[in-house]
């Protein structure tokens, strides 16, 4: 199913806003040379964008995904508080072992996503993938990996938004 035109403009132009912001923040100068600078940079780096990543695979819905971050970093210090108890107790057991993760999002893009999230949680790393899930290894097995994760990935889908890719 090939994506829909609007998202496709919606993301060309989100993308090349995004890098005219960037443009401005790094250059703060509206002198008209540095703004026909930025601008020419502003095009080459959306279409340089649009070429190594095209809209077609999706788009990430800003405000969920602002919604997701602060979620994500507290999840991330009480699983790093959890680590650093287990390395500085050695009555903490450690049950270390291999969990499959079954995953909704194919292969591609929005998984590379997610698995790159789930990787900066401490105590779990991800080292193997099959069509329908993600291998991770992890200190505790006796923890319910693949129940957090599959709240994890659908937190994420509130943000991502795949198209299916197919011909």
């Amino acid at each position: 199913m090939k994506a829909p035109a609007a998202p496709v403009v919606r993301t060309v132009i989100s993308r090349g806003l995004l890098f005219l912001g960037l443009w401005l923040v790094l250059m703060p100068s509206l002198k008209p040379a540095d703004l026909a600078v930025g601008l020419f940079a502003t095009v080459a780096a959306t279409w340089t964008s649009v070429h190594l990543m095209p809209p077609e695979v999706g788009y990430v819905r800003l405000l969920p995904l602002l919604a997701f971050v602060p979620h994500f970093l507290w999840q991330s210090v009480l699983a790093g508080v959890d680590v650093a108890r287990r390395a500085m107790s050695p009555r903490m057991p450690l049950k270390t072992g291999f969990v499959v993760c079954p995953v909704s999002l194919p292969p591609g893009l929005a998984r590379n996503d997610f698995v790159s999230i789930m990787s900066l949680m401490p105590g779990s790393l991800p080292v193997a993938e099959t069509a329908d899930a993600v291998v991770y290894h992890c200190l505790d097995t006796d923890q319910p990996l693949a129940k957090t994760m599959a709240k994890e990935e659908q937190r994420l889908l509130k943000a991502l938004v795949v198209v299916e890719q197919g011909g």
